[in-house]
């Protein structure tokens, strides 16, 4: 016990953190996917973080123009950058040629921040986006962007992909260092990227994932040159290279950082790959030596639709599954409000951080084919918490954002009725009330949705036909912004049904399902009335709680609410 409770005092440090920068990411190569479709997800979960679709144009630029750099987390002005002559068109985390970057922020050690870089990790994904057109060019702009302007933030492991190639990236600056000249003598970062093996899937949650690596494989594996000499200098490792692990140099792994972060690339693991299960107790922070591999071959590949589903995940039937305890309350809501800790007679105690949570600002899926035009590739974009939100696309050359995903439509702290942040988070919210009923509800409705549009985007090479480049960029820009808005006004529906049907705890009788009343006319002829022609509602149905919680409470106040005979 003394020992558990030393890791949750570990966990809690790591968790505040996590709270505020915590996102996830999941790969999946060519070879491993139904459609062979190099796919990558993300995960942006900030409780400060508005959920929008940021879009840049690409064109020429003049000679001696600069690119001001914000932070991306807090707005603040870095510095400005040359700006270099050709950009290209970004769309979310995914430019006009089919690349995607997505990122989670795994801190590392804490001396190796450099507060007087100039380039955040924001910056790093939207800028190479625009320079870069493949995945390998995009790890040589991060890394020259880290390296001439200084590193602003912490450790880093980016997912990098291409319609051929699928890379992770881990990289952390190196502190500061004062040069004698008012400069840092250790400006940059050191890092590593490695190839992920066609055929295989892999992911990052907020823990460095790269161990040991090879020395002399460029095609499969980059790295600084001092990645391995920095180490010995600060004191971190002093084994042979051969022997030298990134991950446990630069952000060793503890009971906090595996629990509330490998654990979620387990659960995407276990749920495609086999023989998992005997990554449990790494998962679960017990057996740190049973490293979960960086990779691994998936049991059958994986369709766009399960890899959405994945996103999903609340550690259904594992140890942690957050749907079976009290804490789930009288209706199995998997979710416990932060802190993630929480502390009982001394003993201090953990809220499990699944991939699926509340404080998602946006979260998506890229979709890159080798087989089709790179301007043809797929943002499925989508906002807030992702088991109870959809997914629609958003072609990677769309020129124009829809209404309903426009930063400026709203902000944390500017409700808008036009958003699709405020309505998906009105809908979710309404539904932790009674999440057993209602998400099951939701879901139905995102089912159908993601299912229609991917059968729609297997039909796309037809439709574009020999359209030419630009009249295709127009095509696709417009059912980018139709599909959304339609998404939007859907949704809208959405949240009137489940108000009429689930309000103040009672449960609406219907003619028909949720479906049915979305596909049809949406008149209150689909809710049960009392046959007396005043839209009177009969057969209204108390489904109270479940039987953990009537006996919770039973235990804690019985003899107080006892029925007397």
């Amino acid at each position: 016990m003394k020992k558990f409770r030393l890791m949750l005092a570990a966990f809690a440090a790591v968790a505040t953190y996590g709270a505020v920068s915590a996102c996830t990411n999941f790969i999946v190569t060519r070879g491993a996917s139904t459609d062979g479709s190099v796919m990558v997800t993300y995960a942006a979960d900030s409780h400060a973080l508005y959920g929008a679709l940021y879009h840049t144009p690409g064109g020429k630029h003049a000679k001696g123009a600069m690119l001001p750099v914000y932070e991306w987390d807090t707005g603040r002005y870095l510095c400005d950058i040359p700006q270099i002559r050709q950009t290209w068109s970004t769309v979310g985390n995914m430019n006009e040629h089919s690349l995607i970057i997505g990122e989670t922020t795994y801190g590392g050690r804490e001396e190796l921040v450099d507060t007087t870089g100039r380039i955040d990790y924001g910056s790093l994904i939207y800028i190479a986006l625009q320079r870069a057109r493949t995945a390998r060019e995009a790890i040589g702009v991060i890394a020259e962007l880290a390296n001439t302007w200084g590193y602003a933030s912490s450790g880093e492991s980016f997912s990098i992909a291409d319609p051929n190639e699928a890379w992770i990236m881990e990289f952390i600056g190196k502190g500061y260092k004062d040069d004698g000249k008012g400069g840092n003598a250790r400006r940059g970062i050191v890092w590593v990227a490695r190839r992920i093996p066609d055929g295989y899937v892999s992911g990052h949650a907020n823990q460095a994932r790269i161990t040991t690596f090879p020395k002399d494989d460029p095609e499969n594996c980059l790295y600084a040159p001092d990645v391995v000499e920095f180490a010995r200098e600060m004191g971190y490792f002093d084994g042979t290279d051969e022997e030298f692990s990134f991950a446990d140099a630069y952000c060793p792994a503890d009971f906090s950082t595996v629990r509330s972060c490998d654990a979620r690339v387990w659960a995407f693991f276990r749920t495609v790959a086999d023989g998992m299960d005997e990554y449990e107790d790494y998962a679960m922070g017990y057996n740190l030596q049973k490293r979960l591999p960086l990779w691994v071959k998936p049991a059958h590949k994986v369709s766009p639709k399960q890899l959405f589903d994945c996103m999903r995940d609340h550690y259904e039937g594992t140890p942690m599954d957050m749907t079976k305890d009290l804490g789930a309350g009288g209706h199995n809501c998997p979710y416990r409000w932060r802190p993630m800790t929480f502390e009982v007679d001394g003993v201090e105690y953990l809220n499990e951080r699944a991939t699926a949570t509340q404080q998602t600002g946006f979260w998506f899926v890229g979709q890159a084919r080798a087989d089709r035009p790179a301007d043809t590739g797929i943002l499925w974009f989508g906002v807030d918490d992702a088991a109870t939100s959809c997914l629609t696309p958003i072609f990677c050359s769309a020129q124009e954002v829809p209404e309903c995903f426009r930063e400026g439509n709203g902000s944390m702290l500017e409700y808008s009725p036009t958003s699709a942040f405020w309505l998906f988070n009105r809908t979710t919210n309404f539904a932790y009330m009674r999440y057993d009923m209602i998400s099951a509800d939701i879901r139905k409705v995102t089912d159908q949705w993601e299912n229609t549009r991917l059968e729609e985007m297997e039909t796309l090479p037809a439709r574009i036909g020999k359209m030419s480049a630009e009249a295709r960029r127009n095509y696709l820009t417009e059912v980018s912004v139709v599909t959304a808005q339609e998404l939007f006004d859907r949704w809208q529906r959405l949240n009137g049904y489940l108000l009429v049907k689930y309000m103040d705890g009672n449960v609406k009788s219907e003619h028909g399902d949720v479906l049915s009343f979305l596909d049809g006319d949406g008149s209150a002829a689909h809710f049960v009335d009392n046959g007396n022609g005043r839209q009177i509602p009969d057969r209204i149905q108390f489904p109270g709680y479940n039987e953990k919680w009537k006996r919770a409470v039973a235990a804690d106040n019985g003899e107080v609410l006892r029925v007397r005979k």
